[in-house]
């Protein structure tokens, strides 16, 4: 067995800046092994409709945020693995 990689996405409001969860919307994607951080963020912003839209994006090791200017959204994706390489 391989060992796979889950990405999971979270989208909710802000208040301030800061995230505000009075709504989420969640997602996953399967199959993004080998992918750079760059082709993952492009994957997510594809299934979440946000390609044409600039953000800015900050890395906090095993999560990346993504916040589009003049909008009070954030997303969040988090990496899973499971599965063994042997």
């Amino acid at each position: 067995m391989t060992t796979k990689l889950k990405v999971q996405i979270e989208i909710t409001d802000t208040f301030n800046g800061e995230a505000n969860y009075s709504w989420v919307k969640r997602s996953t994607i399967d199959g993004m092994e080998n992918k750079s951080d760059l082709a993952i963020v492009k994957a997510v912003k594809k299934q979440i409709g946000w390609s044409n839209i600039r953000c800015r994006v900050e890395r906090y090791g095993d999560l990346i945020r993504l916040s589009p200017f003049r909008d009070c959204v954030t997303c969040f994706i988090t990496f899973h693995t499971y599965g063994s390489a042997s």
